[in-house]
């Protein structure tokens, strides 16, 4: 599963420039991620020690590789978002991939450096909408140039003529040209023209794409066969009617894509991975522990193994060039239930140096999550019926009960962290959700007694809650 979240910078602040400190960097993801202050401070050194590995000499900055960090907790603590956030902070390509999904060399499914692929297409997705901002004003010009002459078309430049009656007439044709020229300019500038129709030529989409699985771990390379065979698979253009609107949005993506030169945009991306770039690798105690001989369990070790080099630093082919992996931050986590961190091979271990461990959420922690992150599920539960006319108040009380609810079946069954929220929260509103703006009353009052007579039955009920929530 890919996230990718581009940063979001407040003009004139430190990220601006590149060099936040540990502190500002925890104190950004507390504004996201409740409690887990350990796991915090070891993204925030790891991210700083990038910052300042930038600023030594290329010698030196060679042999300075990332301290890879391992955490170690139960689902539904933060682990993902804290990781996620700290990309999204560094403006750095990020993915989350499953260490379960990949198999060892020789069986069926993908191998492991199918991940620095994806990283790189998210590299590429990211340089290219900056360079698009880059162009687009540039791009804008053109557009309008091309709409103007859809409007309005060039008109053929006669011969001149020696017969100065004749010159005469072309002359004033000509300024009459460029007077209804300009008017149409001005009355595209202003919008006046958005609903006329007018008939494109745009391109023809690329070619089909090829995947072939080779001996080598069965790689996945995509090959473009419009560029193996260009008379093939060439294409051609389609006309199509479109208002100026839509018009000038297709032309704007062809005019930004014509500026933007894609071998630059692969060599930017490449480096932007192999600098900066984020790997979390989840549920790494699925691939821990004793080697079976049997059962779908057969390939953890090797996985182990496949994923060593990878960690280490190797070079990696992709279709838009070699990428190395030496700099490349690997993160991963686990929850470390039935296996161990030592029970995964020497070297492994070895490559994650630092290891932290979250701390289960409790009561006080669900409180906190429920009211202090800007996007809280309060915040999106009262937004979503706000847009319907409803006012949801949630009071003190009522949150403390809907995190004593979460809690208690925490403990009663499966601990499934701040996840065991949203379930909570879906049933709880089950009914005010539902009826929406049927309702006569506007406001909705959520305090302990309403969460009692919807929640406590089910709650106490072990057997039922196991099933239910």
């Amino acid at each position: 599963m890919v996230f990718y979240m581009p940063g979001r910078v407040e003009p004139g602040s430190n990220a601006a420039s590149g060099d936040l400190t540990p502190r500002q960097i925890v104190e950004e993801l507390d504004r996201f991620i409740v409690s887990q202050a350990k796991a915090k401070r070891a993204v925030a050194i790891a991210l700083r020690n990038r910052l300042r590995r930038q600023k030594l000499a290329p010698e030196i900055a060679e042999e300075v590789v990332p301290k890879n960090i391992l955490m170690i907790g139960p689902t539904g603590v933060g682990k993902t978002e804290i990781a996620r956030r700290l990309a999204r902070l560094a403006g750095s390509p990020f993915l989350k991939i499953e260490a379960s999904k990949f198999t060892e060399v020789g069986y069926v499914g993908r191998d492991v450096e199918s991940m620095i692929r994806d990283l790189v297409e998210i590299a590429i997705d990211m340089v290219r909408q900056e360079r698009r901002e880059q162009v687009r004003e540039q791009a804008r010009h053109a557009v309008r140039g091309r709409l103007l002459d859809l409007l309005l078309p060039p008109r053929p430049r006669p011969a001149r003529s020696s017969d100065s009656a004749v010159e005469e007439r072309r002359k004033e044709d000509q300024a009459s040209w460029e007077r209804s020229r300009e008017v149409l300019a001005r009355r595209l500038d202003a919008e006046e023209l958005e609903e006329r129709v007018i008939e494109i030529e745009t391109q023809a989409n690329p070619g089909a794409g090829l995947r072939l699985f080779t001996q080598g771990g069965m790689e996945e390379l995509d090959m473009n066969l419009k560029d193996m065979l260009p008379g093939m698979f060439q294409g051609k253009p389609r006309r199509r009617k479109l208002t100026v609107a839509d018009a000038r949005e297709q032309l704007q993506r062809e005019e930004e894509e014509k500026l933007i030169d894609p071998d630059q945009l692969s060599r930017d991306a490449i480096e932007r991975v192999e600098q900066t770039g984020i790997l979390f690798i989840d549920e790494m105690d699925k691939i821990a522990g004793a080697r079976s001989t049997q059962g779908p369990d057969v390939s953890r070790e090797g996985v182990q193994r496949d994923l060593l080099p990878i960690v280490e630093g190797t070079l990696v082919h992709t279709k838009h060039g070699m990428v190395r992996t030496d700099h490349i931050l690997f993160i991963a986590a686990g929850a470390f239930h039935v296996s161990k961190p030592s029970d995964l091979i020497p070297e492994m271990q070895g490559r994650f140096p630092i290891r932290v461990e979250l701390e289960a959420l409790g009561r006080e922690e669900l409180v906190r999550i429920l009211t202090e992150p800007e996007n809280s599920l309060v915040h999106q539960y009262q937004a979503l019926l706000g847009t319907e006319g409803l006012e949801l108040v949630f009071s003190d009380d009522g949150i403390e009960a809907i995190a004593a609810a979460a809690a208690r079946v925490n403990e009663a069954t499966d601990n499934i962290g701040a996840r065991r929220l949203a379930t909570i929260m879906e049933r709880l509103l089950d009914e005010v959700s539902f009826a929406g703006a049927e309702l006569s009353d506007k406001r909705v009052l959520i305090d302990a007694s309403y969460v009692g007579e919807r929640l406590d039955d089910l709650t106490q009920d072990t057997d039922l809650s196991r099933y239910v929530l």
